[in-house]
């Protein structure tokens, strides 16, 4: 593609605010709060309507360099095709160097509409707050998200003895963070209510290393299994597991 076709192209796309792509080959220059410069290679950028500017390599979820939106968006034609990104407050440039252009387009996209999430922690709380027996005969619900010094309880409850219960929430699988949150909140609630408290891990799986650490710890740990592909999030069965390591691991 030549650098006149693209750069007609690209003057479209950022006067009437529309998305722009542009594949080639480019070097990325920065400068404001650092200074920072990418050697010449093959780079995707995008421009989108709101003026958010992103260059992003062949490798990675995020973009190697960007600017937010409304900063001020310009190009220029010379032996190179150069887009700029400006912003005033705080005072930051950002340019592509284009030497070679594979590929550019400008697109109109009509989409408002915002994401719904379905199957939220705090769905699955709200869920299992109808019915704890599914965890154990004689468990009943006392508050949710009930707080602590150390953050929100996603569930008080108390078992059939009337000891309290704190159960941990999570929509995936269950690392050494989540099991040191309720370690925590395990320990300060039992400084404050003076009497055993059990703590109680709910997630669809847990790592090896959590279920070590779990046990360790001498709280427990159930399987979680939901469907949460509507806005009417089900929870499909709730496995309570001993404390095995061979069980979860073969």
């Amino acid at each position: 593609m030549q650098l006149s076709e693209a750069y007609e192209t690209v003057d479209h796309a950022l006067s009437a605010k529309k998305l722009l792509l542009v594949i080639g080959t480019c070097q990325v220059k920065y400068s404001g709060r650092a200074t920072s410069k990418l050697a010449k290679g093959d780079r995707l950028v995008i421009v989108k309507s709101d003026g958010s500017f992103l260059v992003h390599q062949n490798k990675g979820l995020a973009a190697i360099n960007y600017q937010p939106p409304k900063g001020r968006l310009s190009c220029e034609l010379n032996d190179t095709l150069i887009l700029r990104a400006t912003r005033k407050q705080p005072r930051e440039l950002l340019e592509v160097i284009f030497s070679k252009i594979s590929f550019a387009g400008a697109y109109t996209i009509n989409d408002d509409r915002s994401l719904q999430i379905f199957g939220t922690e705090k769905d699955l709380a709200k869920l299992l707050m109808q019915d704890l027996s599914v965890l154990e005969p004689g468990l009943t619900s006392t508050k949710q998200e009930s707080k602590s010094k150390r953050g929100f309880i996603d569930i008080f409850a108390r078992d059939k003895k009337g000891n309290p219960v704190l159960i941990e929430v999570k929509r995936r699988t269950a690392g050494l963070k989540a099991v040191t949150q309720l370690k925590r909140y395990v320990e300060e609630t039992n400084k404050r209510k003076n009497q055993e408290v059990r703590g109680i891990l709910c997630a669809p799986g847990i790592s090896k290393n959590a279920l070590i650490m779990l046990e360790r710890e001498g709280l427990e740990y159930c399987r979680l299994d939901y469907d949460a592909h509507t806005s009417d999030t089900k929870i499909k069965g709730l496995i309570k597991k001993q404390k095995r390591l061979k069980e979860f691991f073969v």
